[in-house]
């Protein structure tokens, strides 16, 4: 490979990271235009919109998961694990920290990484305010290794309770944020209860499960449109969810969550999902221009706003609209970004005029298991929106991941895969059972 060949580093693999490496690896790797390399600390990818099925089994990671080493051999591109640390901006270089098995062995040490255009691209995390009790006592829904951790801790929660003499005995599960995490979550967990059934655990039912939503704002659902949140809690109260709406949590112990009004909310498992910041080390670089939340800041092209030559998107991005207002981090405006920037890296690599991203909100839905779905769809001729719900929003909420898929396998291997899920379906369970 030419010494000349521009390197473009991606770090992250999430939906914004991997479309990204996907594309321009079809562009510009495969005719080795460029040499692109995608870092993650994982092996594999999940959508992040399904980690809550992950979490209650409805989906096996193992089986749904894209194997990012593999995707890369198919794509033009390298992968290469690892987490990044540190940046030289004036080396152009990036910094991986040492990688070590489960039993602490090294396996690689610290290295670095050349660049000539860098791609930021690292996602979220769970943002706990610094609420005593939180880390030790809580899950969270950040990764694919917290989801299973989850779901190992609820499937015992399902065989003590089956198990149990006791038969008046039941599972408290509380879940802080009533963001689409939390709803989504409340609902899955109700229908996987009564999957339990048919798997021979008969003594467990939805009737034993009770779940606490505790939502700190006025209303769950707060960033969506208030007929959508409506909806959504009309739902949830027919399951059985008990959606507390106005209460702030002040602390976590093992027994469960604490009210602003020192009322104890008993729980046996609980989740904390309630707001999102860029992980913490973007602060300790000391590098960009940060909001709050750890996001960094950038311009009108994606561009950090301390260096040209770092691009940023997804859930890490500050990006600030014309009328004030920052894109919402969420799977389209990671998906939209990486349209973007692969624009501009062709621009850039072609000493092109760079393209400005602009974000077009699509709407938002909301999947309630298979009890509803409820959303909004913007129009394209004007500003309106559009309520739906039912079978139709369900609809539209399976084509979500199925558009993801096409980004990053193709439109025949998505169909091939849509097929060999239907196949799966009727040899393996409902749900993971293990």
């Amino acid at each position: 490979m030419s010494i000349s060949t521009p390197k473009i580093v991606i770090i992250g693999g999430g939906a914004g990271g991997l479309e990204l490496a996907t594309q321009i690896g079809h562009k510009l790797g495969k005719k080795k235009h460029a040499d692109i390399l995608l870092i993650d600390k994982n092996r594999t990818h999940i959508w992040k919109p399904l980690l809550h099925e992950v979490a209650t089994g409805s989906i096996d990671p193992d089986l749904d998961a894209v194997v990012y080493s593999a995707h890369a051999a198919k794509h033009h591109y390298r992968f290469q694990l690892g987490s990044f640390c540190n940046i030289d901006q004036s080396n152009k270089t990036i910094t991986l920290a040492p990688l070590y098995d489960e039993l602490g062995h090294s396996i690689l040490p610290e290295r670095s990484v050349s660049y000539d255009h860098l791609v930021i691209a690292v996602g979220s995390v769970s943002n706990d305010f610094n609420t005593p009790g939180i880390k030790e006592h809580c899950y969270f829904l950040d990764s694919n290794q917290q989801a299973e951790r989850f779901q190992h801790s609820l499937l015992d929660s399902f065989t003590r309770l089956h198990q149990d003499d006791n038969q008046q005995q039941s599972l408290n599960i509380a879940i802080v944020g009533g963001g689409a995490t939390g709803v989504e979550l409340s609902a899955e967990l109700y229908h996987v209860s009564e999957l339990l059934k048919l798997y021979g655990l008969t003594n467990m039912s939805a009737n034993r499960l009770h779940i606490h939503l505790i939502e700190a704002g006025p209303r769950i659902l707060p960033a969506l449109p208030e007929r959508i949140a409506t909806s959504a809690k009309r739902e949830l109260l027919k399951l059985g969810v008990n959606v507390r709406e106005h209460t702030q949590v002040k602390e976590a112990t093992e027994q469960g969550f604490i009210t602003q009004e020192d009322e104890m909310i008993n729980a046996d498992i609980m989740l904390w999902a309630a707001g999102i910041k860029a992980p913490d080390f973007i602060k300790d670089l000391g590098i960009f221009e940060l909001t709050r939340s750890n996001q960094i800041q950038v311009n009108q092209f994606l561009q950090s706003t301390v260096d040209d030559n770092i691009f940023v998107l997804g859930d890490c991005c500050a990006f600030t609209q014309a009328d004030g207002k920052q894109v919402p981090p969420r799977a389209q405006s990671a998906h939209q970004m990486a349209q973007c920037i692969e624009r501009n890296l062709l621009a850039t690599l072609k000493k092109q005029p760079l393209h400005d991203f602009e974000y077009n909100d699509h709407g938002s839905l909301v999947n309630l298991s298979r009890y509803s779905t409820v959303g909004n769809l913007m129009g394209n001729l004007t500003s309106n929106s559009f309520f739906i719900e039912g079978k139709i929003a369900r609809f539209m909420y399976l084509s979500l991941y199925r558009m993801h898929q096409r980004a990053i396998h193709g439109s025949a291997k998505t169909i091939a895969l849509w097929i060999s899920e239907k196949i799966l379906r009727v040899v393996r369970p409902k749900m993971k059972l293990h």
